[in-house]
């Protein structure tokens, strides 16, 4: 069953990911990644340019699909041992969230609608993710799966 996701980094964070093929959430925890499965789709969204900076964003940076695998971990050195899981990333450009938010359903009409995104990663329906991959101009090479599956986080 085909799942949809919403993770949250900031966007240089997020180049590092796409550059490797990659994705980390929640400081590199192992138990958000082990929730999601091979054929997922999973968004990124990037409050920020850098991580610790002050420069807003509030843009969707990245879209793709979970690959075969578990989540691994990797020794990045001074006892950072982040986990990870690989990711078949769409070409796709930036899509920022204000002209979104009042069509998506985690966020239309709602006066925090940035509540979900501090839990790093959470689920969201397949047309809120049909809508996001359309504003990033995505294409991707496989035809997502069509069942939608939404839980809380």
């Amino acid at each position: 069953m085909t799942r949809f996701w919403i993770a949250v980094a900031s966007a240089d964070h997020v180049r590092t990911g796409l550059t490797g093929g990659f994705m980390q959430v929640c400081h590199g925890k192992a138990s958000p990644l082990a929730r999601l499965h091979p054929g997922d789709g999973v968004a990124y969204y990037s409050p920020t340019a850098s991580f610790a900076g002050k420069e807003r964003l509030r843009a969707f940076t990245a879209i793709g699909r979970l690959t075969e695998g578990a989540p691994y971990q990797l020794d990045m050195g001074n006892g950072f041992r982040p986990f990870r899981r690989n990711v078949d990333w769409m070409p796709a450009t930036e899509a920022w969230i204000v002209p979104l938010r009042a069509h998506l359903a985690f966020a239309a009409g709602k006066a925090n609608w940035g509540a979900p995104f501090r839990y790093g990663l959470f689920a969201i329906s397949r047309p809120d993710f049909d809508l996001i991959r359309t504003a990033m101009n995505a294409t991707d090479s496989q035809a997502m799966q069509t069942t939608d599956y939404r839980r809380s986080a």
